[in-house]
């Protein structure tokens, strides 16, 4: 399991337009990184809108939100473009990020969604070197990460 004080494991995926995103190009910046669920429900859109709302400050903070789940990039694209969010949105469709950032399911709402492999809602903030300095990986996926201590880690890295 992922902890604090680890170096991030680096990784590149596809993002909604279809373009190579890779963590280490993001050196000398910090890095929000999301794992959700699925695009375009309830809990991940209101988490993610909630995300880019706050652009601005995580700007001003010298930080790029990444987000990451196992839709298609053509999903990821029409939901991102519905909501206008401003951040990539990355497509871990052959689940092979998500297990590295011990973010995926193995089976999703046993019982009532036995959909295999799926993200877990999951926040990350990786420091401008590349070394894990939060991780919140949540059990239910209609959990929501804690925007609050998220941003109060990102304050602290400037």
């Amino acid at each position: 399991m992922l902890k604090v004080g680890d170096l991030a494991p680096d990784f590149t995926l596809k993002s909604s337009n279809t373009e190579d995103v890779t963590l280490s190009s993001f050196k000398g910046k910090n890095v929000v990184l999301l794992f959700f669920p699925f695009a375009n429900t309830g809990v991940c859109t209101k988490e993610l809108c909630s995300f880019r709302d706050s652009m601005t400050r995580y700007n001003s903070m010298n930080a790029q939100v990444l987000a990451i789940s196992v839709d298609s990039p053509f999903s990821l694209q029409m939901w991102g473009e519905k909501n206008g969010f401003q951040f990539p949105l990355l497509s871990d469709f052959n689940k092979e990020v998500a297990p590295k950032y011990d973010a995926l399911f193995d089976v999703f709402v046993p019982g009532k969604f036995d959909y295999l492999g799926v993200c877990k809602r999951a926040a990350f903030v990786i420091d401008k070197e590349g070394v894990v300095k939060y991780t919140e990986v949540l059990a239910s996926p209609g959990d929501e990460p804690n925007y609050e201590a998220i941003e109060k880690i990102v304050a602290e890295l400037q």
